[in-house]
């Protein structure tokens, strides 16, 4: 099977708090990286030691949201009594296979967490003050031209890949 289009550039994002866009936000939002739980496995049988991917289970995951400066939308997210959720929505910009004309795929994020680190940031004239607010995530949903590709949600024991239930015999053996 060809590959449809070659992923170039994120053309554009926005970023939306409980569906409003957010104002002040930086051109720059890293993704938190999923990093599984592990376990040594070792013993009879086995020639030295190896790390077992524990499936589903992921170690603490944070997401910082940057602003240039602190307005009225920071402070909408530094409750860390009070979960948030954020959607990230961007173009992908990309070149179709066959004709080579430009195209492109949207993206969306959704993230859900509470309020872990607030950094103010510097003040400092003509400058930037560099603020942010880092959360705890708690739920990831990552979809690619309208297709889920990962969803974890860490409370209610979800884990999809490509829309796949990773847990559903975990879930009917417990």
């Amino acid at each position: 099977m060809a590959i449809a289009g070659i992923p170039e550039v994120i053309n554009d994002f926005n970023l939306y708090l409980s569906g409003n866009k957010l104002g002040g936000t930086t051109g720059e939002v890293a993704l938190p990286d999923f990093e599984p739980i592990t376990s040594t496995t070792s013993g009879n049988g086995i020639l030295g030691e190896y790390e077992a991917i524990v499936l589903g289970h992921f170690g603490s995951m944070e997401q910082e949201i940057p602003f240039r400066c602190i307005n009225e939308d920071y402070f909408k997210m530094v409750s860390p009594s009070k979960s948030v959720e954020l959607t990230l929505r961007g173009a992908i910009q990309q070149s179709e296979r066959d004709t080579l004309n430009e195209g492109e795929v949207g993206m969306r994020v959704v993230f859900r967490g509470r309020c872990k680190k607030i950094s103010i940031g510097t003040v400092k004239q003509r400058e930037q003050m560099g603020s942010m607010v880092s959360l705890e995530l708690t739920y990831i949903l990552i979809e690619m031209d309208g297709k889920e590709r990962i969803c974890l949600d860490k409370i209610n024991t979800i884990y999809r890949i490509n829309g796949v239930d990773q847990l559903a015999k975990i879930r009917a053996l417990t």
